[in-house]
């Protein structure tokens, strides 16, 4: 290979390297930044320099941290498909709770529940029933809502451990500080296989129609 192709591939790889941090900095929650940089700067700023084209590829290097190398870094193809995060945490919750999902049964628990999980976690829910693996009922919408959220992103956060770092780093920098995907916990790590399996699949499907 002749000294001006080598080079003219150094470039490219580079260039393609760059393009990849600024988008994984322009997908990164907020609150990450915040903690990067100063826990008092304002949103503006933070919006601002989350959006600067010549800083992203240096925040996005700082929150990778030593875990991974970027310029040898294997970049697959984004393990929820580019979806939110939140999404997929909320279908795999809603599956977990299956069971208190179709329990409830009044309007008003029902408005309540889907206004805070949506209706499409609700509807994912009803439909995969068989995978429920919550079985002691919860009665209260609230609770219900806040309890899906909770084991969904455990769920999340257990899946991603069979991950690479940098897969798994990338999905979770696009959630805010201090989700359970953070911390799973045994439970979590024997169910997430399954769940995460039907909630990637349930978004596959959607790529694929769009």
């Amino acid at each position: 290979m002749s000294a001006s192709m080598s080079s003219t591939e150094t470039n490219r790889s580079f260039t393609l390297a760059a393009d990849r941090l600024r988008e994984l900095a322009a997908s990164v929650d907020p609150s990450r930044f915040a903690r990067l940089l100063d826990p008092l700067l304002s949103p503006s700023t933070l919006v601002r320099l989350q959006q600067s084209a010549r800083l992203q590829p240096r925040l996005a290097e700082l929150l990778l941290g030593s875990e991974v190398k970027v310029g040898s870094a294997d970049w697959n193809e984004d393990p929820l498909l580019g979806h939110e995060p939140r999404r997929a945490a909320l279908l795999a919750g809603s599956m977990w709770h299956a069971r208190s999902i179709l329990k409830l049964v009044s309007r008003h628990d029902l408005s309540v529940l889907v206004e805070m999980i949506g209706a499409e976690a609700h509807a994912f829910a009803v439909r995969h029933l068989s995978s429920a693996v919550a079985t002691t009922p919860i009665v209260d919408p609230e609770q219900l809502a806040r309890q899906i959220e909770y084991d969904g992103h455990a769920c999340l956060g257990a899946w991603l451990e069979e991950a690479s770092s940098l897969d798994r780093i990338r999905v979770l920098l696009r959630l805010p500080i201090g989700t359970a995907a953070e911390n799973p916990a045994a439970e979590h790590r024997s169910a997430a296989g399954l769940l995460l399996f039907q909630v990637v699949a349930h978004l596959g499907t959607e790529a694929a129609r769009a």
